[in-house]
């Protein structure tokens, strides 16, 4: 389902999604990985490759406390920090919101962002946002990674309590860690971090905190970390290594980045596929040929036949 000129879709959290969105924008240098857990173990290879920010998923509660201080004050100059002024947008606005705050050599942010980043320089939070919403060159790059649907939902049917959920940033700033949510009025500041190389175990403390608010079965939440494109880093460890076992096991590393994103590419030209006419054709096929009713049927027995077995398995409560 296309978006309309004006309107942002929803995009899928995924590490393939965000990696290729960020090429699209014509940055180079950088990549993006998931982070599957809060323990030790997971975020270990930030001491052999620096992570430049976080992307953090969660659902998004409207009575939820906020942590933290959201700064005002001469800060902001020297922070990009954009309102989210249009629905659907929190996705682009949280890697964007890393990018431009990173002051890493190695990333190229190419001439879209760059001239977005000088055109906005000086602008306040919401005019920022204002302009992040309105730059067509972004808004269709991030459509153009929307996901076929066969149906519409309309909006006027939706209830109230449907979930919604939400892309804040995490980043190391000037000593201080920072969270980029542009649902807030500016970036909140969690604090002085004594050593900025250890800046990730505060981020996972902050993270912890606010996984810890909902209910313990609750498990939607995603953590994706933005690093230096691990391509171009083993092409360098390889130019400049004579170890013959150094060789082989950076050309294994190199190997594994190269059909990584290969697959990226070959799963999200199936996100971006419209499949709909190719379904609607095999159902006429299986008509005509008189056969689309009896597979219904079977369907159907199928699906009381699960239905059945996992009510039977249920545990049954003492009365």
């Amino acid at each position: 389902m296309a978006a309309s000129a004006g309107d942002w879709c929803l995009i899928e959290s995924d590490p393939g999604v965000f990696t290729e969105l960020i090429c699209q924008f014509g940055v180079t240098g950088v990549q993006v990985e998931e982070i599957w857990s809060l323990d030790a173990e997971s975020f270990s290879f930030s001491r052999q490759r620096p992570i430049y920010g976080l992307i953090f998923l969660f659902k998004w509660k409207p009575d939820m406390h906020l942590q933290g201080n959201v700064i005002r004050d001469d800060r902001l100059r020297d922070i990009f920090f954009a309102k989210q002024v249009i629905n659907n947008a929190c996705a682009t606005q949280a890697i964007l919101s890393i990018l431009f705050n990173c002051s890493d050599a190695k990333i190229d942010l190419g001439e879209t962002l760059n001239s977005f980043k000088t055109f906005t320089r000086g602008f306040d939070p919401t005019t920022k946002g204002l302009a992040l919403s309105n730059s067509d060159i972004i808004r269709q790059t991030h459509n153009s990674f929307a996901k076929q649907q066969l149906f519409e939902l309309e909006l006027e049917n939706m209830k109230k309590d449907d979930e919604a959920y939400h892309f804040i940033g995490y980043i190391p700033i000037n000593g201080r860690l920072y969270e980029l949510d542009g649902l807030q009025e500016g970036p909140i500041d969690h604090g002085v971090i004594p050593e900025e190389s250890e800046w990730l175990n505060y981020a996972k403390l902050v993270i912890e905190q606010r996984i810890q608010k909902y209910e313990a079965d609750e498990i939607h939440f995603s953590l994706m970390a933005i690093i230096p494109d691990q391509k171009k880093h083993y092409e360098a460890l390889l130019e400049n290594t004579q170890d013959l076992d150094e060789v082989e096991k950076y050309k294994h590393l190199l190997n594994a980045e190269i059909n990584k994103r290969k697959q990226y590419q070959v799963e999200n030209a199936r996100r971006r596929h419209n499949f709909i006419p190719f379904i609607i054709e095999f159902f006429k096929i299986l008509a005509e040929k008189g056969e689309l009713a009896e597979l219904m049927e079977k369907a159907k027995v199928k699906a009381k036949d699960r239905a059945n077995k996992a009510k039977a398995s249920k545990p049954v409560k003492d009365s």
